[in-house]
C-alpha cells in the first residue's frame, strides 16, 4: 500500500502534483494534458505558472477560462487528432488520470531542458475497483519508469493500491531532464 497523496481540500488537486510542482521553474510554462475541469491548471495558474490546458471537452475548458482568464485553453482530440504541440516545449507537463500510450514519446519531446514531468494515473489492478478497467487505459507495473528510461531522471516513483479518495490502483512519477534532480524541501 502506498501513501494516499491524492487530494487537496480546497481545490481537489492531487497532492502528488502539489508536492512536485515546486521543481518546475518559478513562472515557467506548464502544459496540463487532458485537463478535464482544470483542477491542476487552476492550481498552477494561482501559483504563478503560465498554463496551457488541453482537453476535448469544450464546456470544461470554458469553465476554466471563466475562473482564470490567464490560462490558455485548447480544445483538441488527443487520441484522434494531430499532436498540437510539435516544436513547442514546456518547463513542466502534468498528466493525471489519463493514459494514451502513443502520446508518451511526444510528451517527452515537449519537455524543455530542466523540465519536469508529473504523471499520475491508474494501473493494472484497478479493474477490481471499477473504471478504468480496460487494460488499454491501465499502466503495467513500472511502465512509466520504462517510458522515461535514458531520457529523464526519476525524482520519485510510486505504484500500488490507495484507499483515498476512493480505492484504486495507481502509478505516480515525477521525472526531470535535470542532472541534479532534488526533491522539494
Amino acid at each position: 500500500m502506498i501513501p494516499d497523496m491524492v487530494t487537496h481540500i480546497s481545490d481537489n488537486a492531487s497532492l502528488w502534483v502539489q508536492r512536485f510542482l515546486p521543481l518546475i521553474v518559478s513562472g515557467g510554462s506548464v502544459l496540463d494534458l487532458a485537463c478535464g475541469h482544470g483542477r491542476h491548471a487552476l492550481l498552477m495558474a494561482e501559483r504563478g505558472y503560465r498554463v496551457e490546458a488541453i482537453d476535448r471537452d469544450a464546456a470544461a475548458l470554458a469553465e476554466i477560462s471563466a475562473r482564470m482568464p490567464g490560462i490558455v485553453t485548447k480544445q483538441g482530440d488527443l487520441e484522434g487528432g494531430p499532436w498540437p504541440y510539435h516544436g513547442r516545449v514546456f518547463d513542466g507537463i502534468v498528466v493525471t488520470n489519463y493514459l494514451y500510450r502513443p502520446l508518451l514519446p511526444m510528451l517527452l519531446n515537449a519537455l524543455d531542458t530542466d523540465g519536469v514531468l508529473i504523471y499520475e494515473t491508474f494501473m493494472l489492478g484497478n479493474e477490481r475497483f471499477g473504471k478504468p478497467s480496460n487494460p488499454a487505459f491501465l499502466l503495467r507495473p513500472g511502465e512509466l519508469l520504462e517510458v522515461i528510461q535514458r531520457r529523464l531522471t526519476a525524482v520519485a516513483f510510486e505504484q500500488g493500491e490507495i484507499e483515498f479518495p476512493r480505492p484504486a490502483v495507481v502509478q505516480r512519477l515525477c521525472a526531470t531532464r535535470r542532472n541534479n534532480a532534488l526533491l522539494p524541501a
